[in-house]
């Protein structure tokens, strides 16, 4: 079982990006999946998190990030509107997997960098 991540890039400010993150292999159930970032120098922080009934939270008020999922492709994706400088990280996705051998386990997808600049 494997996550991978996609959709990071260079943005300008007031810019948007959509990430997204597939689980892949022997996958018999995506419970809960989440976002967090690593800026350069700190420490990872949680974005949004979804769990399996889709409920979600974020860690930043004001709606500008929201998660979202697509079970059928085992997919969860972190829409990002009104980009600021800050907000430069790598960004990884993550998720509790069970797979077909009835492990759950936990996983990191591999980062994707989202550069903010002008």
């Amino acid at each position: 079982v494997q996550l991978q991540a996609s959709g990071g890039g260079l943005v300008q400010p007031g810019g948007f990006l959509r990430l997204s993150c597939s689980a892949l292999g022997n996958i018999a159930r995506v419970d809960d999946m989440a976002w967090y970032r690593q800026a350069l120098g700190k420490e990872r922080e949680m974005v949004a998190k979804i769990t399996l009934d889709g409920v979600t939270k974020t860690a930043e008020s004001g709606a500008r990030f929201s998660i979202s999922r697509e079970d059928a492709d085992n997919t969860v994706y972190l829409r990002m509107n009104n980009l600021k400088l800050e907000d430069r990280a790598v960004y990884y996705c993550s998720a509790e997997i069970l797979n077909t051998y009835g492990d759950r386990s936990h996983y990191w997808g591999q980062g994707t960098q989202v550069t903010v600049s002008s």
